[in-house]
């Protein structure tokens, strides 16, 4: 066996072994520590970070998001998650809405889906012009270019996801009232553009998969492993140390000193029915 199959096998391999709940916890809580300690170097350096995910609908991009900022300050670390373009934005050059999200020194901000909805939705759902779309494939990496040359570091996940995969995944939210919100039209009209969405992903690779900001694939249909490599790979980009703050003591609280607690009938509580 060729060294090329043996390590192919090795991969098919280790894709069909499940983590143990027990496990995936524990990994995703040393991930969440080294994420606080990357967020306190950013602070503290006053780095710039843009973290883009994209990938098809249900391809899991909300739940490593939720997972990186579980434990991180929002006011370091932001989600931007744009909705549809108004009339007035539609008039404006195509990154201007996104430019205003751009971070300042020692922020980090991570977009859930982002500038690339022109080369995926707007192009497969017809709602750009071919000349739009083909001028989106020029500007972007200079856009990009430009980002880095001023100390932003941009970072591009795709998180890539089978058509079976999506297909129980789609299921499941149909299923469960609490993600039957993550269905929309749009998603469910996607199902029947699936090797559109695969030229329109291949093409905007072949142009903007750049050297100053690379493509970076994670094989989600497991979400466990995908969340975990995730967070590890964007904590391997970042050359940080620690700078958590020391343990500190807590001062004595002051004293009432005459101080007198109005009645708690003169307040209003909320019914405690658990």
């Amino acid at each position: 066996m060729s060294k090329k199959e043996k390590q192919k096998n090795h991969s098919n391999n280790s894709n069909s072994i499940k983590l143990s709940k027990k496990f995936y916890e524990k990994e995703l809580d040393k991930l969440q520590i080294e994420l606080v300690k990357l967020q306190e170097w950013i602070r503290e350096k006053k780095l710039k970070v843009i973290v883009i995910f994209e990938g098809r609908d249900a391809a899991g991009k909300g739940g490593v998001i939720k997972r990186i900022t579980q434990s991180l300050n929002p006011r370091i670390c932001r989600v931007i998650a744009l909705g549809t373009p108004t009339e007035r934005e539609k008039t404006q050059w195509y990154f201007q809405r996104y430019v205003q999200h751009l971070p300042a020194a020692g922020e980090m901000v991570l977009f859930d889906r982002s500038w690339y909805n022109r080369a995926g939705v707007e192009k497969v759902m017809g709602f750009c012009i071919d000349e739009e779309h083909k001028e989106f494939l020029r500007s972007c990496p200079e856009f990009e270019r430009m980002l880095v040359r001023s100390d932003i570091k941009v970072i591009k996940y795709y998180f890539s996801v089978s058509d079976n995969e999506q297909e129980k995944r789609f299921q499941a939210r149909i299923h469960d009232r609490t993600k039957r919100w993550k269905l929309s039209p749009m998603d469910l009209k996607s199902r029947s553009h699936w090797v559109e969405y695969s030229k329109a992903k291949d093409e905007m690779f072949a142009y903007t998969d750049i050297k100053q900001a690379p493509w970076y694939v994670v094989n989600a249909d497991d979400k466990r492993k995908a969340r975990l490599n995730c967070m590890s790979h964007l904590l391997s980009l970042i050359d940080y140390q620690d700078l958590t703050p020391e343990p500190v003591k807590l001062p004595p609280r002051q004293k009432e000193k005459g101080y007198i607690r109005p009645p708690l009938t003169d307040q209003t509580f909320v019914p405690e029915k658990y």
